[in-house]
């Protein structure tokens, strides 16, 4: 009696060690670089079914979903969306900043190291890590957590789209050299391309690209959801005009520079992100793997035209046709329902400043040179002393320590007239102490974001605030940065995978994305994460 109750025992044991977690085969992450959540509706009636549609109408729908920091800049947006943290932790605090002891700018993946250097080309644009960046991502856990058995891969044309959401332990990051048209990556990753990138790279897909130049691709008089093409406010393209068509085919000069500012850009990090599949077998080796996209082409004619223009239009309608060939390729080699899939975006972007003129709405633009020599004018003439404004980016003011120590002057009284000098430029709204946000009288959401930037290592002394549509730039085309929700609401859609159909209006914040899917995962959520899990995605993923 006794060895039969041992041996139905040890066999409800090997039973139950044989019901393993359940896991999707392929994360799919996705982050169209400067994208603004009304696309999705403005361009509703022209989309496919098999692109954004077949994500809003079959998968989950975050539609408040915000930025809680500033500023709202790219690395820090693609860094927080996999991290679940923000600046002030995990230490991106910009595509640029000050360092306070190099006293120059830093570039967010730069490396200098020696040992860094590129792979794939003979040009200095792989050498880059995500050194810079304190924190782990989702999917450095997603590898931790079955001994580095998943595969995590970051692909996109602009390096820091790659690099900070693949994260610290990737197996690879890639992204486009401009001075060769290829894909390249660094020895942070390994020593040479593989076999699949190296073909991709042979069949010289942007030259193909851009010999058939950049028409619509439907008559210019059905884009009337967009303004007109002519407009003098729009960016001029590298070698032709600011008008369609676009001739970039008879562009000779950087022409690769101006391929980014197409929308085949967004068509070669499919052709990419297929091969990467295909080439890395992601999905189908029995471990779930990770593949990170970034569409960047996206916000670089976003710059340029601005969220209203005919091109930005195009661009999408395009991208949406893409977005449908990668999901039926991911339906093929992975199967429908075996992957989960998110997207969402860095930034938002705001109007194009003589747009806003042109329609009676609010905005202008400054000038951070005029400004900091502004600055500094007003500083000498109240302490004599010269050059006490060290750098003014990312909204901030970093005062000049040495020369501040050099002439014993009290750091307080200068920002005390750091910010009434501030508030006599055209279009500052508020300045203020960042070592003492609570008492700058902001409203909190603003001073919660103003706080989640701030780095006490890397930040600035003083931070400055826009009044709406106001923002650094030129009289052609736009940017973004601010805490304002043109620049900080973003779309957030989930797909596929224990995903079922729905839409919540809650608040929810970039920072939410890791730490759900780490939830969907089963995993530990990244070393930094302060988000919090979208329970009406997971609760509708247990049913």
């Amino acid at each position: 009696m006794r060895r039969i109750l041992t041996a139905f025992f040890l066999l409800m044991l090997l039973s139950g060690n044989a019901q393993s977690l359940q896991r999707p085969k392929l994360v799919v992450g996705i982050v169209v670089d400067q994208m603004r959540p009304d696309y999705l509706t403005r361009f509703y009636d022209r989309l496919g079914e098999g692109g954004f549609k077949r994500l809003m109408n079959g998968g989950f729908r975050c539609e408040n979903t915000f930025i809680p920091y500033v500023p709202t800049y790219t690395a820090c947006g693609h860094t927080c969306v996999y991290t679940g943290s923000v600046p002030a932790l995990h230490g991106i605090v910009g595509n640029n900043w000050y360092d306070k002891e190099l006293k120059r700018e830093v570039y967010c993946t730069e490396d200098n190291n020696d040992t860094i250097k590129t792979v794939g080309s003979n040009s200095v644009n792989g050498r880059m890590s995500p050194k810079n960046m304190f924190a782990t991502t989702v999917g450095d856990e997603l590898r931790l957590s079955n001994n580095f058995r998943s595969k995590v891969i970051g692909i996109a044309i602009k390096d820091r789209g790659a690099i900070l959401p693949a994260g610290q332990t990737a197996n690879a990051a890639y992204w486009f050299d401009v001075s060769t048209g290829t894909w390249i990556t660094s020895t942070y990753y390994m020593k040479t391309l593989p076999q699949w990138m190296q073909q991709l790279n042979a069949k010289k897909f942007p030259d193909v690209y851009l010999s058939k130049g950049w028409n619509t691709l439907y008559p210019l008089n059905t884009y009337v959801q967009s303004t007109g093409d002519n407009k003098v406010y729009e960016s001029i393209l590298s070698g032709e005009g600011s008008t369609f068509p676009h001739r970039v085919d008879t562009v000779k000069n950087a022409k690769y520079q101006s391929f980014e500012v197409t929308p085949y850009g967004n068509s070669f990090t499919v052709d990419a992100a297929k091969a990467a599949i295909d080439g890395e077998a992601l999905g189908t080796r029995g471990v779930t793997d990770f593949l990170a996209l970034s569409f960047s082409s996206t916000d670089y004619i976003g710059h340029a035209f601005g969220p209203n223009s005919i091109e930005i239009e195009d661009t999408y309608l395009r991208l949406d046709k893409d977005l449908a060939d990668l999901f039926n390729y991911l339906d093929a080699k992975v199967g429908k329902g075996q992957y989960l899939l998110f997207l969402t975006a860095d930034h938002a972007v705001a109007h194009v400043p003589g747009f806003a003129k042109e329609n009676r709405l609010p905005g202008g633009v400054s000038n951070t040179l005029t400004m900091r020599r502004a600055l500094n004018d007003a500083l000498q003439n109240e302490f004599g002393v010269g050059n006490l404004v060290a750098s003014v980016i990312n909204y901030q003011v970093h005062i000049n320590a040495e020369a501040l120590a050099a002439n014993k002057l009290d750091k307080e009284a200068v920002k005390r007239s750091l910010i009434k000098a501030l508030l006599l430029q055209p279009g500052i709204l508020r300045a203020l102490d960042l070592e003492n946000i609570p008492a700058s009288g902001l409203p909190q959401q603003v001073a919660n974001m103003l706080a989640n930037g701030y780095n006490q290592k890397l930040s600035g002394d003083v931070q400055f605030i826009y009044k709406p549509g106001w923002f650094e730039g030129t009289d052609r085309g736009t940017t973004h940065g601010s805490w304002n929700p043109y620049d900080s609401h973003i779309p957030l859609l989930w797909y596929g995978w224990n995903v079922t159909p729905g839409k919540t209006n809650r608040e929810v914040y970039m920072t939410d994305v890791a730490p759900t899917v780490s939830a969907l995962l089963q995993i530990q959520m990244p070393s930094a994460s302060i988000g919090k899990v979208v329970t009406e995605l997971t609760n509708t993923a247990t049913k």
